[in-house]
């Protein structure tokens, strides 16, 4: 008796263990391999024929290679001698401790069961939990690197020989973009001219989720700050002078960085008054008239000493700034096409961030000065209502890099998101922050523990 009751309960027991082990099984079959799209400057530029130089982020100028891109009359043939590495996944700034970048991230997926893989050589477990960076050259035509991105997607299908896999991803800020263009558009470039532009979402049959994280979907005021200030919008927030830094005149060859600016009709500009000057921000007029051009720089000359990209300069500003244009005309579109994708934006709200900018007289020489920042002071004589009016017109809740109004397409793109969460940290943190990875990774695995959707009205 005392034998039976024993074999039952062993043979309950095996069964038991064999059913939590096919559970377990099936919770892991059941994980799409994740894409982790970086945002601009999160990955590396090295040497096509030396890779083991990196190019950025390195600290030190190279010796032989900048991140600058040649001036031609095509923009999209602009290329030079670096392609993309790896994807940054911490950096090392002399005694500063190592900054986490997309490395955190990678090692929270990889903590709960995900696994790294490759493009050109992805194991027979590739299409299940599998992660898979998609480093490429930022500083190229956001719908450029969309198209690669599909190509690698299509590569790995075949190769694995699973022609219904899908993908979910991670898109950090810029990132986000191409992530979406790629859905909307698959492989297909910006239509010519004035033709207008309908997303088929070609290539939504690629991807299941699309977390779109501190994304600009309107992009930022920051971009123009950068055509005419320079500035460092990567993983680091500042530049190194006379080391590492990003002058206006890197960000003026750079096809991505336009189409980062505002979208069209979504930039405020208040003027001396304190009245909005109505700009069109992609009529090269307008970036003469106030002083934005870096053509018009009397150091362009120094910085561009030859002659063949002196002369190109013009043009290729003014078809990069329509093209820019298009690009968010493109990513704006409505279409009678129901995409099967779903969009998760998470982002945050705590922090002030840029979202317009001032114009002033100089004193002295009467030139425009554009302002993205105003000091949270009170004047002499104690009256601060124009400076509060200045920065409620210039500052508005975001991430510090990305407004909440950008990240949600100023509710125009609402219905295209499934949830919207938000957190508090700043926009180069967000990938690293764990409770963004927690939930995250609840987002992949349909463990959402706040799917309501938040949203905020405008002052």
């Amino acid at each position: 008796m005392r034998r039976s009751i024993f074999s039952l309960f062993f043979r309950l027991a095996i069964l038991l263990l064999m059913t939590s082990a096919a559970g377990i099984l099936a919770f892991a079959k059941d994980r799409d391999p994740v894409i982790i799209i970086p945002g601009i400057m999160g990955s590396e530029l090295v040497n096509k024929e030396n890779r083991d130089e990196v190019v950025w982020f390195s600290v030190a100028r190279s010796k032989t290679d900048d991140i600058r891109l040649p001036i031609t009359s095509d923009p999209l043939a602009s290329r030079d001698d670096l392609s993309a590495g790896d994807i940054l996944r911490s950096i090392k700034l002399g005694l500063v401790p190592r900054i986490d970048i997309y490395k955190g991230l990678i090692d929270s997926l990889t903590s709960n069961g995900y696994h790294e893989e490759t493009w050109n050589s992805p194991s027979k477990d590739g299409g299940n939990a599998g992660i898979y960076v998609f480093a490429y050259d930022w500083r190229l035509d956001n719908v450029h690197n969309a198209k690669l991105l599909i190509q690698q997607v299509e590569s790995v299908k075949l190769q694995l020989k699973e022609p219904d896999l899908k993908f979910d991803v991670i898109a950090h800020s810029m990132g986000g973009l191409i992530a979406r263009y790629s859905a909307m558009y698959g492989i297909a470039d910006l239509p010519p001219g004035n033709q207008k532009p309908v997303p088929t979402w070609a290539g939504d049959r690629h991807f299941r989720k699309i977390v779109l994280l501190g994304t600009p979907n309107e992009g930022s005021p920051l971009a123009l700050e950068g055509f005419i200030n320079g500035e460092s919008f990567g993983p680091i927030a500042f530049n190194l002078p006379f080391v590492r830094n990003v002058s206006r005149f890197d960000v003026f060859t750079m096809p991505a960085i336009y189409e980062l600016l505002p979208a069209p009709g979504t930039f405020t500009l208040m003027g001396e008054d304190l009245q909005q000057v109505d700009v069109d921000l992609y009529d090269p007029k307008v970036w003469t008239e106030y002083g934005w051009d870096p053509v018009s720089d009397p150091k362009f000359v120094k910085a561009f000493p030859t002659a063949s990209e002196r002369k190109a300069a013009p043009e290729f500003f003014a078809k990069m700034l329509q093209r820019a244009k298009r690009f968010h005309q493109a990513l704006n579109a409505a279409s009678g096409v129901s995409p099967k994708v779903e969009f998760d934006l998470v982002g945050a709200e705590c922090k002030d961030t840029v979202a317009g900018a001032a114009l002033l007289r100089s004193e002295k020489s009467g030139d425009w000065i554009t302002r993205f920042s105003v000091p949270d002071q009170k004047k002499k004589d104690g009256d601060s209502r124009g400076t509060a009016a200045l920065r409620a017109a210039i500052y508005a809740p975001g991430d510090g890099v990305v407004s909440t109004y950008s990240l949600q397409g100023n509710g125009r793109l609402n219905s295209m998101f499934a949830s919207t969460k938000f957190f508090c940290d700043a926009h180069n943190r967000l990938a690293a922050n764990p409770e963004v990875q927690a939930y995250i990774l609840g987002l992949l695995n349909g463990v959402d523990a706040t799917s309501a959707k938040e949203e905020m009205p405008r002052n």
